[in-house]
């Protein structure tokens, strides 16, 4: 059966299944990235991380932003929230956190903009 939810969290699993996709999660955790960062702290080729970012993105676990000529990544919880609590009901574990419990704002600190006045 394929609804409107069924997909993304398929993605998102398989997305899920890597250990190197779920270290660059907990990277970003912290905050944005950039995928050369990224690639530096695991060790691994930029393409290589690129290709592993995708993934992530395209299960909407991160959203990437365009700053000029770089590209920063982001978590994004809400579909994180979903596998959260879906796995919770298959355990069986009653809980009362809320899928918006489970979701961070996304609203981060502002950047310094290139072009300041003054």
């Amino acid at each position: 059966m394929v609804n409107g939810q069924a997909m993304p969290r398929q993605t998102a699993y398989r997305a899920l299944s890597d250990p190197t996709r779920r270290e660059i999660l907990h990277l970003l955790r912290d905050g944005d990235r950039p995928d050369g960062e990224i690639a530096d702290h695991l060790d691994l080729a930029v393409s290589a991380v690129t290709r592993h970012l995708g993934l992530l993105t395209a299960a909407g676990l991160v959203r990437a932003e365009r700053d000029g000529g770089r590209v920063s990544y982001t978590l994004t919880t809400s579909v994180l929230a979903d596998v959260v609590l879906e796995l919770a009901d298959l355990a069986g574990i009653t809980t009362t956190v809320s899928r918006a419990d489970l979701i961070e704002p996304i609203d981060l600190p502002e950047r310094p903009s290139a072009c300041t006045s003054g």
